[in-house]
């Protein structure tokens, strides 16, 4: 059991840094001297993110996969 629980903290914290550098990186967009946007695009950003990450929370929470969409476009 103890094998699985490091696999999972070694696995798991990487992961959380990498969508952390990754939410850091869209952060650099908001930027207005360098990028036009509007507040709907901020809203469906925030949706599908927000979706996103409700699904994967609920995963742990059932123990089963999280599905749903990976793409995104405006």
């Amino acid at each position: 059991m103890k094998e699985k629980r490091d696999r999972f903290a070694k696995v798991a914290a990487s992961r959380v840094q990498k969508a952390l550098d990754a939410l850091e990186s869209l952060s650099k967009c908001s930027n207005r001297s360098n990028y036009e946007y509007t507040e709907t695009d901020v809203k469906k950003m925030s949706r599908v993110l927000n979706d996103k990450l409700k699904t994967t929370l609920a995963a742990f929470r059932s123990g089963s996969d999280a599905k749903g969409a990976n793409t995104f476009k405006f």
